[in-house]
């Protein structure tokens, strides 16, 4: 018997009120103390499309993706064959009996349950409209009684989803008990042979939350003192202004609460940017939130903060693509083309984030960045990342104070005599900006696109303009001491590495398990920001043979690193994952075993 290690794959109809449902589950098993995630795989049209969402209890906290579908609950007659041909010997298969559908489809070696659904909807409700809906809390009662999952947790996590609207939990409730009903009455000879169980553990999750990235991501904002986000609506990143907007009404409580920031929807991404590097001229912390049909629009504008040094944040959900791709799939697949977004020679500071933590976090990071360096800062989600539910450690604002960079005020202007805008004083070819509004008569200065000065004065002269991108360059090296470093797991005595970064990060730990099963020991290094710091380089230079993992298909950050450090191209092998699916680690694990039967 399984106790608190098994994956749920629940297949329905979108738009039929199943998220609801499935959250229900997910945060009823995270309330118990179990380590568990909920990953939805939904399509781009509103309502019609097939919908599938996938539950992971693991006690190692292994929580990535995974095929292994131990139970699979298929409430939709259109994947209804689809669904039957992912069960195993030793899987469990429900199944709405009011199906019609050639028996001998199903694997013998499975055990099939077959439930009236559509019937006990029909006891839930006498409204046909809200039946369709309470079908999905009546399969929460059936799974609840099967697998032993606590009625009073589920009822209470039941009242907390729907409190916004107090009417609306009491027919779940019912629709929920009726569901457990029907298990205790005609599945109990089922249940006692059941082989997959829920066992609470207490404060198995202290210090932990459930929480999905882009709300991370909102609250960090705030945290990090955004004052100005500008937007244009597009999945997976629009719940991150929505978020922003909520939490900053909440927790920024004085006087001046609704006017201390603003939350602009542009007419389109190029706006969108414009405005924040107009509030980032004027000393705003401002961000926009995108995916990657909005990057590309964006592109311009990129290049006028990286020239112009304008502080700047854009925080990218990343789905699948070119074009629209897969709107509401996963990818790594905006890398290469964040890391030189515009023309020319550009090169942009890139934060990576891994977890909701690091979403929080790295949302008070870019910021300051941002000032310190005088740049555009992109920080790289993703729609796994975003979307879908994390067990994470609580979220913690940072205890330093905010980093506003080189900024001179009336008094340093006074003290220095002189202000040239692009001049390099300290070595480290970051110049120093006054914000408008100074009251000096030095402190003004012209900001424009095109060549300049380190005076700001419009020039066109060949060895100004090749002096301001050798300067610019150096400035991008400066940023190595500013941006977090990679996180590095080395063991000398072991020559195979692992390199990952991202939400790839959520499979590796369990990927190093199964190779060491198969006698592969790993180390492994999470690359967190771009530029690459000395730890990469050293990293490199440990390690015989190394895998870089990442999900696209023109391996990117390996391009990246290569194009940096060419002298590792035969040591480093790609392990790439670009199907809209979140990487799982038996696919990490199988190609890695592939290459090194190949190579030995």
């Amino acid at each position: 018997m399984a106790t608190n290690n098994f994956t749920l794959h629940i297949a329905t109809e979108n738009g039929s009120g199943s998220q609801s449902a499935n959250n229900i589950l997910v945060k009823s098993l995270f309330r118990l103390g179990l380590k568990v995630s909920g990953k939805n795989l939904f399509p781009s049209n509103i309502q019609g499309l097939p919908t599938w969402f996938t539950i992971r209890v693991n006690p190692d906290g292994f929580l990535s993706n995974s095929l292994n579908y131990n139970i699979i609950l298929s409430l939709n007659p259109v994947t209804f064959a689809k669904d039957i041909a992912k069960t195993k010997p030793g899987s469990v298969f429900i199944y709405n009996d009011s199906f019609k559908f050639d028996k001998t489809l199903l694997n013998s070696e499975a055990l099939n349950i077959a439930v009236p659904f559509t019937e006990l909807a029909r006891e839930a409700s006498d409204s046909a409209k809200l039946r369709k809906l309470l079908i999905n809390i009546i399969y929460v009662g059936v799974l609840s009684e099967l697998i032993g999952l606590d009625f009073k947790t589920v009822e209470a996590v039941i009242g907390d989803q729907f409190k916004s609207k107090p009417s609306v939990a009491p027919p779940n409730i019912k629709a929920f008990r009726i569901g457990v009903q029907y298990a205790k009455e005609h599945l109990s000879s089922i249940k006692s042979n059941f082989d997959f169980k829920v066992k609470a553990i207490t404060g198995g999750n202290d210090g932990k939350i459930l929480i999905d990235g882009n709300t991370a991501t909102s609250l960090g904002l705030v945290y990090g003192g955004c004052n100005f986000m500008s937007w244009y609506p597009i999945t997976p990143s629009s719940s991150i202004a929505e978020g922003f907007d909520f939490y900053a009404k909440q927790l920024r409580v004085n006087k001046d609460a609704q006017n201390n920031f603003a939350v602009v929807q542009a007419e389109d991404e190029i706006s969108a940017l414009s405005m924040v590097l107009g509030s980032g001229w004027a000393g705003g912390r401002a961000v926009t939130c995108t995916s990657g049909p909005g990057l590309s629009l964006m592109s311009e504008a990129a290049g006028y903060s990286y020239f112009a040094e304008i502080p700047a944040v854009i925080w990218d959900v990343q789905r699948g693509g070119p074009s629209t791709g897969l709107p509401t799939r996963t990818q790594q697949s905006d890398v290469l083309f964040a890391a030189h977004l515009s023309h020319g020679d550009t090169e942009h500071v890139l934060l990576l984030p891994a977890n909701p933590k690091e979403c929080f976090e790295f949302a008070q990071t870019c910021f300051d960045l941002a000032e310190r360096l005088q740049t555009l800062i992109i920080v790289l989600s993703d729609l796994d990342l975003g979307m879908n539910f994390w067990c994470t450690d609580e979220l913690k604002p940072l205890e330093q104070k905010f980093d506003r960079g080189k900024v001179l005020n009336s008094q340093a202007l006074n003290e220095r005599g002189e202000f040239n805008r692009y001049k390099d004083l300290d070595g480290d070819s970051i110049p120093y900006r006054t914000l408008p509004g100074t009251e000096h008569k030095q402190a003004a200065y012209f900001t424009r696109g095109t060549g300049h000065d380190e005076s700001a004065q419009y020039s066109e002269s060949p060895e100004v303009y090749e002096h301001t991108l050798d300067r610019l360059k150096l400035k991008y090296e400066t940023a190595k001491k500013y941006v977090p470093k990679p996180l590095v797991q080395q063991n000398d005595k072991i020559k195979t590495g692992l390199i990952a970064y991202g939400s790839t990060d959520s499979c590796i730990q369990e990927a190093q398990s199964l190779l060491q099963a198969q006698n592969i020991s790993t180390n492994y290094l999470r690359v967190r920001a771009l530029p690459f710091t000395d730890e990469v380089l050293d990293y490199l230079q440990k390690n015989d043979r190394i895998y870089l993992i990442e999900q696209n298909r023109d391996a990117q950050l390996k391009q990246l690193l290569l194009n940096k450090y060419p002298q590792f191209y035969d040591k480093v092998h790609s392990v790439l994952n670009y199907n809209g699916q979140s990487i799982s680690a038996e696919f990490v694990t199988k190609k890695i075993l592939s290459i090194e039967g190949g190579l030995s």
